[in-house]
């Protein structure tokens, strides 16, 4: 039984492990990100909108950034799903967008990404 205890204890130190490691190769992606968004206490609109606060955002709503028509049409809430898609290549997922990416087509990176977004709230604070 003590074995067993000990085994599960590992395993949830490092399921907690990889989860901060996935924030932290997230906030190296983000770099390819940066020149066009800002995330963080201090964040502004910048050729893209602030991606504070993302999850569960609806596309097109962030105040103070122009979006194209089929960004604001796109009918897009954000979560993991959507993103991952998205980011996979933007003009595939939403036709006439602004954003000028060719996308990230690495699964691992582009779920890293995500976690490292993620942990920001609406206010650029880290949950």
């Amino acid at each position: 039984m003590r074995r067993v205890l000990i085994a599960i204890a590992v395993a949830v130190a490092s399921s907690s492990a990889a989860s901060a490691q996935d924030v932290t190769a997230g906030a190296t992606a983000f770099k390819k990100c940066a020149s066009c968004h800002d995330v963080g206490a201090t964040a502004k609109n910048k050729v893209g909108p602030v991606l504070n606060g993302l999850d569960g955002r609806k596309s097109g709503s962030v105040a103070g950034y122009n979006y194209s028509d089929a960004n604001k049409s796109s009918g897009i809430t954000w979560d993991e799903a959507n993103f991952l898609d998205y980011i996979r290549d933007p003009k595939a997922k939403v036709p006439n967008t602004k954003m000028a990416f060719a996308g990230i087509k690495n699964e691992a990176e582009a779920k890293n990404l995500w976690a490292y977004l993620k942990q920001y709230d609406a206010d650029g604070k880290t949950k």
